[in-house]
């Protein structure tokens, strides 16, 4: 593929589609035709010894692959049952349904009993251009075949998932697919929402459509980490200064968290700068970080005008109060700037206070919950049955609210820049690391980007970058994470990297 990393929406997929079509390139049928062959094949990859498939066949094109599907894998001498829930609807569908040849059963009959013993469940009933709930008796059919342990194979997308959001549209209760097999790139619904822990192995199958993309810069990108954040000759004032404010007494770790998490990214200086009564505390944890007396928002401008310390994070563990007291003076500053944790919570009940002082090089790292406080109203567009209005939409929304990049956390975190660029950093499917679920990884998260930041990388890089670092660490951990082992995780994903 040209660029692995791109995700498209459904709309523009049938752009693609379409330009390919317009520009004599290909023609529907061929593609249909490219689509189920390579899903067969990707299917056949798989389970090499199955012997017996159950085909469920919509309407749509998306029964018409399944279609297609069906004829290649009895090719490879497959016991292949298609049972279809209508007549093919569209011309390219109905070819396919003739080409098939083989018995079509009409839905409606005992399905599950029917196909007891198949070795796979392929569903090609939906694809991506569903825009309403999956009926529910098809939703409990999926259910119940899954339940009796068939592998269920979806095609293009599991029937009942919007591929714009990756919800599953309506209260249907949806099973979890053990493969997707994809076209050309993949589709938001594939990462997003319900769809990143549904599509089960996602493969993405080429389909010679490469020439053919939608208009540059359009395209959401999965958030990766290149050679860029490897370190580079220099003495340690090249690789920035990051200031972490933290807390009282008591209430230093999460800062710490953070510091580490800004060292080992390769921050080349990291300051806690702290209440003095807190000082003994934090400077019995740590050793290559150093510490400063910060006792009001004078002190910090005063210590702002040593130009080297170029970035600053500001929010974990600190406390409302002392956030409210500290952040005009930081954001006056100018430097490139974490807001995490306590530095949104504190204006939670006065967003548009915080979104007034902010400039274009500050990154805001909201959860759900501190998210729904800053955007109540674009929070609750999320939570209703729209198909349209994803994850991807409200943090784009927020971030040209905001004037900064916002970066949503979650399996499915969603990274958006004012411009609209966005990036998302998917720990689902085969990627997924639920051991981040667990106190202080946040914070190490804010450190990290903040690292980056002092590093010099712009904030969208930075925080795109630092989401993958940060979900990478996890996944080389594994079961048993807790927050202090993702810093010391980073010199072996570097490693990887280079």
């Amino acid at each position: 593929m040209a660029n692995p990393c791109e995700i498209l929406t459904p709309d523009q997929m049938r752009r693609v589609e379409d330009a390919a079509i317009a520009g004599d390139a290909t023609t529907a049928t061929a593609l249909m035709e490219a689509a189920g062959q390579a899903a067969a094949e990707r299917i056949a990859t798989h389970w090499p010894d199955a012997e017996n498939a159950l085909i469920l066949c919509g309407s749509g094109n998306n029964g018409g692959d399944g279609y297609v599907i069906a004829r290649h894998l009895a090719a490879r001498g497959w016991q292949v049952r298609v049972v279809a829930l209508a007549l093919p609807s569209g011309p390219q569908a109905q070819a396919a349904a003739r080409a098939w040849g083989g018995p079509v059963v009409p839905l409606g009959g005992p399905v599950l009993a029917a196909g007891q013993g198949v070795d796979i469940c392929i569903d090609a009933i939906c694809g991506i251009g569903l825009n309403r709930p999956l009926a529910a008796d098809l939703a409990g059919l999926l259910r119940a075949i899954a339940a009796a342990g068939v592998p269920l194979v979806a095609v293009d997308i599991l029937s009942g998932l919007c591929a714009a959001s990756g919800r599953a549209l309506g209260d249907v209760e949806l099973p979890a697919a053990d493969l997707t097999v994809s076209f050309h790139r993949p589709k938001l619904g594939h990462v997003l929402a319900q769809g990143g822990q549904l599509s089960g192995r996602l493969e993405i199958c080429d389909i010679r459509l490469e020439p053919y993309q939608p208009a540059a810069g359009a395209c959401v990108t999965l958030a990766h980490a290149d050679a860029g954040v490897l370190k580079r000759q220099g003495h340690k004032y090249s690789h920035g200064h990051l200031l972490v404010l933290a807390g009282g007494p008591g209430r230093g770790g999460a800062a710490r968290l953070a510091a580490r998490g800004a060292l080992r990214v390769g921050a080349g200086l990291v300051t806690v700068g702290c209440p003095a009564d807190a000082l003994a505390e934090n400077a019995a944890r740590l050793d290559a970080i150093m510490l400063r007396a910060l006792p009001d928002a004078a002190a910090l401008t005063q210590m702002l005008r040593d130009r080297r310390l170029n970035a600053i994070c500001l929010g974990p563990g600190l406390g409302h109060d002392l956030a409210r007291a500290m952040l005009p003076a930081a954001l006056a500053a100018g430097r490139a700037t974490v807001l995490d944790a306590d530095a949104l919570g504190a204006f939670s009940e006065t967003p548009d206070t915080l979104f007034a002082a902010l400039h274009d090089r500050c990154v805001l790292t909201p959860h759900d919950g501190e998210f729904a406080r800053l955007f109540p109203d674009l929070a609750r567009r999320m939570d209703r049955d729209r198909p349209g209005f994803s994850r991807l939409e409200a943090a784009r929304a927020a971030a040209q609210r905001a004037g900064a990049v916002v970066l949503l956390k979650g399996p499915d975190t969603v990274i958006a820049a004012p411009d609209g660029q966005a990036r998302i950093a998917a720990a689902t499917g085969e990627n997924a690391a639920p051991w981040l679920a667990t106190a202080g990884s946040g914070d190490v998260l804010a450190g990290i980007i903040a690292g980056l930041l002092a590093r010099g990388q712009p904030p969208l890089a930075a925080a795109a970058s630092g989401a993958w670092l940060h979900a990478e660490a996890a996944r080389r951990f594994g079961p048993g994470l807790i927050a202090e082992d993702l810093p010391d995780q980073l010199p072996a994903v570097f490693r990887g990297i280079g």
